[in-house]
């Protein structure tokens, strides 16, 4: 996992992987298959892990301002952590290729459920009455989630903790004006 966090899917070899787990090619594939289905294990694996501490506990806050801050101040310690790899393996994973590969479908749907569960806050901030009604969720949630994602690139660069809370404290600065009054523009 942290061999595929760290270089990613295409740069990490077959061999880097075997060395890392301490076993000849022929049993990585007759354990996984392939490359492919290792990485799915890994990116399993990652989530099983990662996740619950980046987005654990959002749906318990009272307002969808309170949750999209936890996500990012959590983002911010997480992301930075010096015990693994920086940055979030998601984020940073298989970005594409010119033609589409399963490995490619498979993190874009990973990522697509990530806007999916801040969509879905939103939405219920809403139904609670601390969003109002006309916000436009979707763009709301593609901020938000471009945010957490740029300080995924951020801590991989090198960001503290701290720098990675700022850039968190600033985004939610924006909420009133993102959130705003007036209706959303028409667009065509």
């Amino acid at each position: 996992m942290e061999l595929f966090w760290r270089k990613g899917f295409a740069a990490t070899s077959i061999a880097e992987l075997c060395e890392a787990m301490g076993i000849a090619s022929p049993s990585l594939y007759a354990a996984f298959g392939g490359k492919e289905a290792l990485y799915r294990e890994a990116i399993s694996r990652y989530e099983q892990l990662q996740v619950p501490k980046i987005w654990g506990g959002m749906d318990d806050m009272p307002t969808a301002k309170q949750a999209i801050g936890r996500l990012l101040r959590q983002s911010a310690e997480v992301l930075s952590a010096p015990c693994h790899p920086r940055g979030c393996m998601v984020t940073l994973a298989y970005v594409g290729t010119p033609e589409q590969t399963e490995i490619d479908s498979f993190v874009r749907g990973l990522r697509g459920q990530a806007m999916h569960r801040l969509r879905q806050r939103l939405l219920r901030g809403i139904e609670d009455g601390d969003v109002p009604p006309h916000a436009d969720v979707s763009a709301l949630a593609r901020f938000y989630l471009a945010l957490q994602q740029a300080m995924s690139v951020q801590a991989r660069d090198g960001a503290s903790q701290e720098e990675l809370a700022r850039i968190a404290d600033l985004g939610m600065q924006a909420w009133d004006g993102l959130v705003g009054s007036a209706p959303p523009l028409d667009r065509c």
